[in-house]
């Protein structure tokens, strides 16, 4: 099997239409389809073969959709790198994997160089654009991306591949603060590619225009190969801001998006948002963390009914459950309690929940959930204890706690790590940021078990106020009790001008509550 195919499939039937833009430069299906060719077979001319790994490390550009496509046709592994990783994480994956080239742009040059010398071995540094690194650098970075293309030729490139064959290193922290990677393979990635042209909603076709707001290197990209198997023309942002997004949805109609729901809170908040034209938006999809039904009613308020969540992670490859727009629609008007639920299974995805044996739970009963279907993972490269802790008989245990209605929704209420125990009751962060979210004046916040003498921990609110909107802490906690067990009330709130981050964009939860902690000789009392 090879990947590539599908892109030359869209070159032969729509040559000369748009299927990629950012920033100032635009690829025809033609151009990508050449582009890719020319990189994949500079590459296999350079001796690489299938089971060697090329790394990415840059801001989003096209040239790394370039460089995915050219890796499918030539079997390699890919191996994207997070732009915002440290320059010891950058060297200890260079380590880690079988990588033999790294691409990179200036503004990483200095990391990837030093990067590369720290890991030592065999591994060509590719430079995407040498006249925006520094001089000293050009100087000991003997190849650059135009150079590497030119040894190349445009002919189809198609080296077959196995269905278990890797096919891309997905490295992630998670909740362990240690770098791993799902090894996802080529008929994981396939199998992602038929879940989305399996909906409805989110179905590629001509005519779509997609705008990738995130990293492409993880959630924001996962819908570029079936886009460009559909024929939609995908454009991405540099960098994430709001103005931009406003601008590039005007400007080039989009219809469809995908964004995290720190973004979304950002244009929610955004006073300029009335006064733009945002109206070809035909899909705005959210994911890569829990968001509060309250978000979600301000979200269709604003929008109109064309908001659907989802959630996946990186070791199924791609969406596990969804909540369509239509649903979410008629949850705001009839279902409220739908509002807290990530939807049902997707297609050709199997999804339990299970006590701590592995068997599984009634309706509304709460256990860990677990997946199993082509498109999830079999293991972590070179981590077989983890491995076999987190990959058992098929299934992937997500380390996610929830519970299924008796219709089939799943209703995610924490992660495993991220529970409070306070005085032997369990309390779910996300239920309790569920409420406070509801008071007008909440913007964001994250919840967290602080250490406690008594109760062993306290229910602790951080919280972003809206501007120009004032609220105490009692008032919040007041709230609260009005809608929650009282055990579950914050016993204090935080205030803080802004919530920290983690390199995707999303609350950073271990930051916040290492706050608390960091003076304690144990994480939990």
């Amino acid at each position: 099997m090879n990947l590539g195919t599908y892109l030359t499939r869209s070159a032969r039937y729509w040559p000369e239409e748009t299927a990629l833009v950012c920033a100032d430069r635009s690829w025809t299906f033609r151009e990508l389809e050449t582009e890719a060719n020319r990189l994949a077979s500079a590459l296999v001319g350079r001796g690489l073969v299938p089971g060697d790994a090329v790394a990415s490390l840059a801001w989003n550009r096209g040239e790394l959709v370039v460089v995915e496509f050219a890796l499918y046709k030539a079997g390699l592994i890919r191996a994207p790198i997070n732009a915002r990783l440290g320059r010891a994480e950058i060297e200890h994956i260079l380590g880690y994997a079988p990588i033999r080239a790294l691409i990179f742009d200036a503004a990483h040059a200095a990391d990837a160089v030093a990067a590369l010398a720290g890991a030592g071995g065999d591994c060509e540094a590719v430079l995407l654009d040498p006249a925006a690194a520094d001089g000293s650098l050009r100087e000991i970075i003997p190849l650059a991306y135009r150079d590497l293309l030119a040894e190349g030729d445009d002919g189809p490139v198609r080296v077959e591949v196995g269905e278990h064959d890797p096919c891309v290193l997905n490295f992630t922290s998670g909740s362990t603060g240690a770098l791993k990677a799902a090894t996802q393979t080529f008929g994981n990635r396939l199998a992602n590619l038929r879940k989305q042209l399996m909906n409805d909603e989110s179905r590629p076709v001509p005519g779509v225009r997609y705008l990738a707001c995130g990293p492409i290197t993880h959630a924001a990209g996962m819908n570029l190969l079936a886009g460009v198997f559909g024929g939609a023309t995908s454009h991405i942002l540099p960098t994430w801001d709001v103005e931009a997004f406003f601008d590039t949805v005007e400007r080039e109609r989009i219809t469809a998006t995908f964004m995290v729901p720190i973004m979304l809170n950002m244009l929610l908040a955004h006073p300029g948002r009335t006064g733009r034209d945002l109206s070809s938006l035909t899909s705005l999809r959210i994911g890569g963390a829990p968001i509060s039904p309250q978000r979600l009613r301000e979200a269709v308020e604003a929008f109109g009914p064309i908001i659907a969540q989802g959630y996946g992670l990186g070791e199924t490859t791609s969406v596990v459950a969804g909540l369509s727009s239509a649903e979410i629609a008629h949850a705001v008007d009839h279902d409220p309690e739908l509002l807290r639920s990530c939807g049902r299974p997707g297609y050709d995805t199997e999804v339990l929940v299970v006590d701590e044996d592995g068997r599984e739970l009634a309706p509304r009963e709460v256990g860990e959930i677990v997946v199993r279907g082509p498109d999830c993972v079999r293991e972590y490269w070179r981590e077989p204890e983890l491995s076999a802790r987190t990959f058992r008989d098929g299934w992937v245990r997500t380390g996610d706690l929830a519970w299924m209605r008796e219709d089939g929704y799943l209703f995610i209420v924490d992660r495993k790590k991220d529970m409070i125990i306070s005085g032997g009751f369990n309390i779910y962060s996300t239920e309790v940021e569920a409420a406070l979210y509801e008071h007008p004046a909440v913007r964001e916040v994250c919840v967290v078990g602080v250490p406690d003498e008594r109760w062993g921990e306290a229910v602790k609110a951080v919280v972003v106020a809206h501007g120009g909107r004032s609220v105490t802490a009692e008032e919040l906690i007041g709230f609260c009790a009005e809608r929650l067990d009282r055990f579950k009330k914050p016993r204090s709130v935080d205030f803080v001008p802004a919530l920290p981050v983690n390199r995707n964009g999303k609350i950073d939860r271990k930051a916040v509550r290492e706050t608390y902690w960091a003076g304690s000789d144990r994480r939990v009392n």
